[in-house]
């Protein structure tokens, strides 16, 4: 993790939204997607908005685990009912 930010740190009202960045690594996509999916689920920020949320559903989403994904991916996976992103 790469972040500024620390235990107790107060982050602003107007923060940007790059606050910290999780990078894992794996030796295949699908270890390195089970990676981050476990790193999110143990992820934890307190007291403001994240994007942790919709990250969990990309990398449970199957057409993103699978590869088939371009650069209308994040418009479709943001459109379509929550249900059918599990």
């Amino acid at each position: 993790m790469d972040t500024a930010a620390y235990a107790e740190g107060v982050i602003p009202p107007y923060y940007d939204s790059l606050i910290a960045k999780l990078v894992v690594r794996g030796r295949d996509r699908d270890e390195a997607i089970s990676r981050m999916s476990r790193a999110l689920d143990m992820f934890v920020v307190e007291g403001i908005y994240t994007s942790i949320p919709v990250h969990r559903r990309i990398m449970a989403d199957p057409d993103f685990r699978a590869g088939n994904f371009d650069t209308q991916f994040m418009e479709r996976f943001l459109n379509q009912p929550k249900e059918a992103a599990k």
